[in-house]
């Protein structure tokens, strides 16, 4: 079973500063048919003003993951960590019994475009982390690059859910298929381009549930770039 979540269908909140895009339920966003999938509860496509950003606020026992697109990401947490993301950098926060962190665009003249994504964790109330990586083309490009998984296996990003992340760049017309596992469940996030997914066109910011399908097949229409969860 295939279900598709286009982009024109998600929520939409413009604060000026902030111009966000809920594919799930989150903060003025309520649908009660879209509360998350699996142990996937945010999936929020932000692109914040330069000079603007996300003052100091709390988190406790969710598992984010935020990815730079374009600009640049400033962050500061009261676990001491301060780092500016880059394009096609990753950073996971494992936020356990509580951190506060602040996100904020450095650039006078660039808006920063970025997703932020949030996991339900398999554990609570652990000890809260951080981790920041970037992922070279090589590992990318028409391939599935394993980003996130619970035992940070082939260099991934640690994350204390029961979930796989994996990121691809694909070229226009190249093919990848992958084998789905019979008691799993993806989600398939476009996140440039477009693709065709089991016979089904997605373009940028359109989105996929699949459970109980036996294979992930993808054709490159254009140029694409995409993210795979494999859920429980």
């Amino acid at each position: 079973m295939i279900t598709i979540r286009k982009a024109h269908d998600r929520g939409h909140a413009d604060h000026g500063w902030l111009n966000s895009y809920h594919t799930f339920s989150f903060a003025s966003y309520y649908d009660p048919d879209h509360m998350g999938f699996r142990s996937l509860r945010v999936m929020n496509e932000d692109r914040v003003a330069p000079g603007q950003g996300f003052g100091t606020h709390a988190h406790e026992n969710m598992e984010i993951i935020s990815y730079v697109l374009a600009g640049a990401l400033e962050h500061k947490d009261s676990m001491g960590n301060g780092a500016i993301l880059q394009p096609g950098e990753f950073q996971r926060i494992s936020a356990g019994t509580g951190i506060e962190h602040s996100e904020f665009n450095p650039s006078a003249e660039k808006p920063v475009h970025f997703y932020q994504i949030w996991l339900i964790p398999s554990q609570t109330d652990l000890s809260p982390s951080y981790e920041q990586k970037q992922f070279p083309d090589h590992q990318l490009n028409n391939q599935f690059c394993l980003v996130a998984s619970p035992t940070g296996e082939k260099s991934s990003l640690t994350i204390h859910a029961d979930a796989r992340v994996y990121l691809s760049k694909l070229t226009a017309d190249e093919n990848l298929t992958m084998p789905l596992a019979e008691e799993r469940h993806n989600w398939i996030q476009v996140l440039r381009g477009a693709i065709e997914l089991n016979g089904i066109v997605l373009d940028t910011s359109d989105a996929a549930a699949l459970s109980e399908e036996p294979t992930l097949a993808i054709t490159a229409i254009s140029n694409a770039e995409i993210m795979i969860f494999d859920l429980v």
